[in-house]
């Protein structure tokens, strides 16, 4: 009798401490490692500290979806060269920095891991600044500097036009014959090695194999991949084959898993073809409207959201990106860069950055410890940004 009493006793006292997935999502630091925002506040003029019935976030949405770490893409299309691209990434800074002097008491600027935590304790989202496109630096070390000096944590070393000192990934499938270099220039590794001097992150999301691999062998701290899925599920020239999967692991770093449908799904790309051409006169008038082609789709989409749901894949693809990863090279190398308000479409049941408790209530589902969440959701890139900054 008294052995079933102590079991009765053990189990009800599991059950009292048993954690719901939303209690173990609340508990995890989250991170967002991409963010494509600010680059369409320019546009809309929208106030995201309030909340919004469009585009994937605001601050009060971010709330909800438990999110305590943003880094915020700085970002400008390849049109945008020499005189304009430095000037355009300083706005989109500017923009942020007004932002956060709007709601001091929702968010903060962050330069370190131990500065992030600190805010998180605070209950407020720590932004950070990821600059997409090494053409914004416009070749000039100085303009790294300040940069850096303005909050930059990561640069992404190139967008998907390449630069005078290192190729992308568009550009060393498309254009490979053709290229004057491939890869890091002698230039563009000293500007590696002066990004890890300065505690910035080097980003590879974007950048060719030659790239890649011309980083790992520079770079003295660990990378980040901010915005990229795996080559094995979805053979898109932006996600990382095993290969670079496992140099990425072996350098220390993280790849973190971008929710974009094409990135995700690989029979999205001829859908959305299709979906485009039967609405090409729609698309032609936002762009108009906008001046911006991403904006313009991202719209259409939401025009037409019932027939562009149609073609989003379903979320449990996603995971299986997340999950491929982890299993390949080790659930430390794992995070979450999702992309919103950067891309027209993502797996159903991501609407927003409401949605995140999403993810985790899948990972619980495969097994995923609450340990291993953690890490995914945000450990992972906590220990990242802690060996690139020292703090």
């Amino acid at each position: 009798m008294k052995k079933i009493l102590t079991a009765f006793l053990s189990l009800s006292t599991i059950i009292a401490f048993a954690q719901t997935p939303a209690q173990i999502h609340q508990k995890a630091i989250l991170v967002d490692t991409h963010n494509d925002i600010l680059s369409n506040v320019l546009i809309t003029k929208l106030d995201v500290g309030k909340p919004q019935s469009t585009g994937n976030f605001d601050l009060i949405r971010a709330k909800q979806g438990g999110l305590d770490g943003q880094i915020f893409s700085v970002w400008c299309g390849e049109e945008y060269g020499k005189g304009k691209a430095f000037a355009m990434a300083n706005r989109e800074i500017d923009s942020l920095y007004a932002l956060i002097a709007r709601y001091p008491d929702k968010i903060q600027l962050v330069h370190n891991s131990k500065e992030l935590q600190k805010v998180v304790k605070q209950k407020k989202l720590a932004a950070m600044i990821g600059v997409e496109g090494g053409h914004m630096i416009e070749d000039r070390m100085d303009y790294i500097d300040s940069l850096a000096k303005r909050g930059m944590n990561y640069l992404t070393l190139t967008w998907n036009n390449s630069t005078s000192w290192a190729t992308s990934a568009r550009d060393e499938v498309m254009k490979k014959d053709s290229l004057k270099n491939l890869g890091l220039t002698d230039y563009g590794k000293q500007i590696v090695k002066h990004l890890n001097d300065l505690g910035v992150m080097v980003d590879v999301s974007h950048v060719g194999e030659r790239t890649f691999y011309d980083v790992i062998a520079t770079s003295s701290k660990p990378v980040i991949a901010s915005h990229s899925c795996a080559y094995a599920l979805d053979p898109n020239r932006r996600n990382l084959k095993d290969d670079q999967l496992k140099a990425l692991a072996k350098n220390g770093g993280v790849v973190c898993v971008n929710f974009y449908s094409g990135f995700v799904d690989s029979t999205y790309t001829p859908k959305v073809s299709a979906f485009l051409h039967r609405h090409k006169k729609e698309l032609d008038s936002l762009v108009k409207v906008y001046n911006d082609g991403d904006l313009a789709n991202i719209r259409l989409n939401a025009i037409y959201k019932a027939e562009s749901d149609k073609i989003r894949p379903p979320l449990s693809l996603l995971i299986e990106h997340i999950d491929y990863i982890a299993k390949l090279i080790g659930v430390e190398h794992v995070g979450i860069g999702s992309d919103f308000d950067g891309a027209e479409s993502y797996p159903l049941g991501l609407n927003s950055v409401a949605d995140y408790p999403k993810i985790t209530e899948e990972l619980l589902k495969l097994g995923y410890s609450e340990k291993d969440i953690d890490k995914i959701l945000g450990g992972n890139f906590l220990r990242v940004f802690k060996a690139n900054t020292g703090k």
